[in-house]
């Protein structure tokens, strides 16, 4: 292979799938990690948390994002606002937020700067400043009112954009947010949430749950089970993988979606299998009691003659018998959405979200301090529930362990940090990813490149010149 790799890679050369490379200064250099500050965070929206987070009024969040720090805070039944957590008068924060913390929730009337005292009321206008007079009236809101931040709603997460003005968020989200909105993640809770402090940049981990490609190695049990041969696309900013039938037989997909047959010659046999396996060994996310519990069932429900189509019909529509039985409805999603929304999204910069009919896995990482070799990664598991019967979570600070993240997770985990570490070898001439089945990560490397003005993946052309 040679190693002309020089022209800029350009949206075109995405979708006719052409081999590109790009170097490790994204993920290795201290520069780069302190230019994300200036160029990449405070010039996007940003997913900061949910809605469930602080579902009444006085409820409050922080996001922390290098420097940054943003009070998020429901200010009414249907509104919420967000301000710079820093106090007008000297600067401190108003709401301490430790390292060893994943954000702080709490329930205010109002904000108290330890400092000083200064107060603040919930739409963050300062309502209190010891010895105002002082000041000869110069004082106003203008320059004693927090700063605000941008702040909106999308399928239940909330999201920030630290920029005065800019698109929508609707508009950032574009073609993702109409597909996903089908999923209709706003109706899902939290089932479990867990985050560590990982030795590996931010990239580096969120890059691990990307693709499907590493299925076959990293996750080789499962291949007993499934097909993982997969494709990726990009959407803008944004982009989706799912497996691709293009190499496999009917029976390994459904629609691209995640729930799906399994290989074997008994579909009703296969099918619970692989929807078991990955269940258990994905720490319970990614399906739900109810699905499995259905799978289960298929052997006894259905004769041996059933096709993978009869299989996969009755399997969701006992599933979703079973769920409206106990107050759970499934949105009525097109087939030609669910085709085109995949298995599993990336949405920039930093957000995954792998979509089912009734649950979500989802994925963050974001820096930790201003070391580039490390990061806090967060995962986390959505599903829908009865009314008044969601769990009550917490962040779980928790070692990337198989007994505290589960079989597969764990062996992402041990995955991570040597990639992050093989990349500082002289010998690492730089990432060769899949163009159909990594492309997620090429886009994401392509469209970072815009904001930061550096880092631009090229195009690798190869040769079939005989080397001497």
């Amino acid at each position: 292979m040679g190693d002309n790799h020089d022209s800029p890679l350009t949206a075109a050369d995405l979708a006719a799938e052409v081999a590109a490379t790009y170097g490790t200064e994204a993920f290795l250099s201290a520069d780069y990690a302190a230019a994300e500050k200036e160029r990449l965070w405070p010039r996007v929206w940003q997913m900061a948390g949910r809605l469930e987070d602080i579902p009444e009024v006085g409820d409050f969040l922080t996001y922390d994002i290098c420097d940054d720090s943003i009070i998020i805070v429901r200010t009414g039944p249907e509104t919420i606002k967000a301000f710079h957590n820093v106090c007008s008068h000297r600067g401190r924060q108003l709401v301490d937020t430790p390292a060893t913390s994943n954000g702080v929730r709490g329930k205010a009337r109002n904000f108290i700067c330890a400092f000083h005292g200064w107060t603040y009321n919930l739409d963050g206008q300062c309502t209190y400043i010891l010895d105002q007079d002082d000041w000869h009236g110069a004082l106003d809101p203008s320059c004693t009112a927090l700063s605000p931040v941008r702040v909106d709603t999308w399928g239940g997460f909330i999201y920030v954009d630290m920029r005065p003005e800019g698109e929508s968020l609707e508009e950032f989200l574009g073609d993702a947010g109409r597909i996903l909105k089908h999923f209709e993640l706003d109706k899902m809770r939290y089932k479990w949430r867990q985050w560590v402090i990982y030795p590996a940049n931010w990239k580096t981990s969120l890059e691990a749950f990307m693709e499907p490609y590493h299925t076959t190695t990293t996750h080789n049990q499962l291949t007993a089970y499934a097909e993982f041969y997969a494709y990726s696309k990009a959407y803008g900013l944004h982009s989706v993988s799912g497996f691709d039938q293009r190499k496999q037989a009917e029976n390994t997909a459904q629609g691209g979606s995640v729930s799906r047959a399994g290989k074997g010659d008994d579909p009703r046999v296969s099918t619970y299998e692989l929807a078991r396996e990955n269940y258990t060994t994905i720490n319970y996310s990614a399906s739900t009691d109810t699905l499995i519990a259905a799978a289960a069932r298929l052997k006894d429900e259905l004769p041996e003659t059933a096709t993978v189509g009869e299989v996969m019909a009755h399997w969701m529509k006992s599933a979703k018998a079973d769920d409206a039985a106990r107050g759970v409805v499934w949105p009525e999603i097109p087939p030609a959405v669910m085709a085109e929304a995949g298995l599993a999204w990336s949405l920039f910069p930093n957000q995954n979200i792998l979509q089912g009919v009734t649950f979500a896995l989802c994925y963050r990482a974001r820096p930790y301090g201003n070391d580039p070799d490390t990061c806090i990664f967060e995962a986390y598991a959505l599903e829908r529930y009865p009314e008044g019967e969601e769990p009550q979570t917490e962040w779980v600070y928790a070692e990337p362990t198989q007994e505290n993240w589960g079989l597969v997770l764990a062996q992402d985990f041990a995955n991570m940090r040597w990639v992050h570490k093989g990349m500082k070898s002289r010998g690492f001439r730089g990432a060769l990813p899949n163009p159909h089945q990594e492309q997620k990560i090429i886009n994401m490397h392509r469209n970072l490149a815009e904001f930061m003005g550096r880092g631009a993946p090229v195009v690798l052309r190869g040769t079939d010149e005989p080397t001497g």
